[in-house]
């Protein structure tokens, strides 16, 4: 197995482009994993760590870039007061050396269902960053996922960052395992208000074939909270949005849990999450 580290991402790329073969590897929380397991053995490993533009995050025009390799720790850190869905999801990964080694960029890149940063990317509509020799391009987080570990990437692509909107409200992020974390979710579900536009988004994780919204569950919502009077929300409007974000899941039976259960764990998870998104709305520092 060939092992390359580039210094500059148009080197990254140039290499990318000769061997689309050649496995990327920033923190290496996934790829180790599959490597030490013998489930992969990919021909070269293109090792990203040593290029420094990759590590960093931005601001711009009320958006935050995060590049592919800043790790979970700085997220949590250093973004946890504007992007507090994707901190607070990124505060279960693993354990603190996890948290400091594994990336957003790479948890897109296993493409995973149960990615924890999945949720709360697809409740902000997050955009992710791709790049080629051919030229870069930008793909919601809705369209990145194709399938069960497969995405949209194309061979000689690397992802390179996510983009972000500043929280336009509250944001919440739950997940059901065996333990708070450590552990590879059973179902995980993200909540996000978006108070000037009266808008609500949702990310489902674990639940189906690719992370999922539950866009009936969204409109929903939207249309049934008191955004001018911030009026306590009543029971039954929790229950539906429960009922409406378990619909849209798309679960099946494994080690981990029944698709009846995720269904269920998900409909507790989204009435938990919207009533302390609503909460943290109601508290106040939000204006209409």
């Amino acid at each position: 197995m060939d092992f390359l580290r580039p210094t500059a991402l148009s080197e990254a790329l140039a290499i990318k482009a000769e061997r689309p073969d050649a496995a990327p590897i920033a923190g290496g929380t996934d790829v180790m994993v599959e490597l030490n397991f013998d489930l992969r053995r990919p021909p070269a490993l293109l090792d990203l760590t040593g290029i420094a533009e990759l590590a960093s995050w931005s601001e711009d025009n009320g958006s935050i870039r995060i590049g592919a390799g800043l790790p979970y720790s700085r997220i949590i850190t250093e973004l946890g007061d504007v992007l507090p869905g994707l901190a607070m999801a990124s505060r279960t990964v693993g354990s603190p050396q996890i948290r400091n080694r594994g990336t957003v960029g790479g948890n897109l890149g296993s493409a995973s269902p149960a990615g924890d940063a999945h949720p709360p990317l697809l409740a902000a509509e997050a955009t992710v960053e791709i790049a080629s020799t051919r030229g870069a391009r930008r793909l919601p987080a809705t369209e990145f996922f194709l399938g069960p570990k497969r995405s949209a990437l194309a061979p000689d692509e690397l992802i390179i960052g996510v983009r972000v909107r500043k929280a336009p409200g509250p944001q919440q992020f739950a997940k059901v395992g065996t333990r708070n974390a450590m552990v590879i979710a059973v179902c995980s579900f993200a909540v996000e208000l978006d108070v000037a536009n009266r808008r609500v988004g949702t990310g489902i994780g674990s639940a189906g074939p690719t992370p999922l919204r539950a866009p009936e569950a969204e409109a929903f919502a939207a249309g049934e909270l008191t955004w001018d009077t911030r009026e306590p929300l009543p029971d039954n409007v929790l229950i539906r949005f429960g009922e409406l974000v378990g619909s849209a899941a798309r679960p099946i039976d494994d080690v981990r849990g029944t698709a009846a259960y995720r269904r269920h764990a998900l409909s507790v998870l989204a009435r938990r999450t919207l009533s302390w998104a609503w909460r943290d709305f109601c508290s106040g520092g939000w204006s209409t």
